[in-house]
């Protein structure tokens, strides 16, 4: 028996128009591509109580969330790595002292402080202001994200954290500082100017989620492609057959990948798909 296909999604900007959008061909590839028993996951650094339900509507086999730190298979958890308490005094004390304002998820919800909430806020209005279409008002992302209470948050439960930086070199600081335990990546939000990031632990990352799927399956990974835009998807694409960067992602992050399929508005997972004979064009 042949084995099955596997591919892996990113979801903000390869399936998702950062909130707005999803191409109707993007969730008629991965449909037809399951319908023909090729085995299709998302890939996100989103908590997975914070995937958007259109996108959970597409339908798929399983989910690696957090960037990493969880996954699952239909309803099996495969794995569940959670960071140490420890790990998140320090987070919590470094980003206190250095005033950045951050996020913490669970697996089930993001967790924010209240000045973080408002930033986010400020941002997703003036993003709209710009960015809304008049013609297309059920697209929109909400305007007035909901998070819950940081204070609140279970910290033997925390997965991962992003931040926010009005300073561009705050990413930089931050793998400087924290980089002997943390694994630092750049952050995916389209912000007007600053920096965002996100931080796991160190060996916690989409590309070491994907390799426990791999043996959960039996799949070898030459039979896997992943596709993605942001920095939290250069070891998915190093761990994948073939890993497949978005048109609409930087050219720093297009030469990590092994190829380059159109943007997200431009049937950029569709045209994979077809490329690596997933679907029929």
């Amino acid at each position: 028996m042949t084995a099955p296909r596997i591919a892996f999604l990113d979801v903000d900007g390869t399936i998702l128009d950062h909130g707005r959008t999803i191409a109707a061909s993007t969730i008629e590839a991965v449909r037809a591509a399951r319908a023909a028993g090729c085995l299709v996951f998302l890939s996100t650094g989103r908590a997975a109580g914070d995937i958007d339900p259109r996108v959970r509507a597409i339908g798929f086999d399983g989910a690696i969330t957090n960037g990493g730190a969880y996954a699952t298979l239909g309803d099996e958890v495969i794995v569940a790595d959670p960071m140490p308490r420890d790990a998140v005094e320090r987070l919590v004390g470094y980003f206190d002292e250095h005033g950045i304002l951050y996020f913490l998820q669970t697996d089930a919800a993001v967790y924010a402080t209240p000045e973080a909430q408002a930033a986010t806020a400020a941002f997703m209005e003036q993003w709209l202001s710009v960015h809304d279409d008049a013609d297309e008002p059920q697209t929109a992302p909400q305007r007035a994200p909901r998070f819950l209470d940081v204070a609140d948050i279970d910290p033997d439960h925390v997965a991962k954290a992003v931040f926010l930086g009005e300073d561009p070199a705050t990413l930089e600081r931050a793998r400087a500082d924290l980089g002997d335990r943390f694994h630092v990546v750049a952050g995916s939000m389209p912000l007007p100017g600053g920096t965002n990031g996100e931080i796991g632990m160190s060996g916690t990352t989409k590309g070491s989620a994907i390799e426990r799927v791999l043996e959960r399956l039996g799949i070898d990974p030459a039979d896997s492609i992943g596709i993605g835009d942001s920095w939290n998807d250069v070891e998915m694409f190093e761990v994948c057959g073939v890993g497949i960067a978005m048109g609409n992602a930087e050219d720093a992050l297009k030469a990590r990948a092994d190829e380059v399929t159109t943007s997200v508005r431009e049937d950029g997972v569709y045209n994979a798909f077809v490329r690596h004979g997933l679907v029929a064009g």
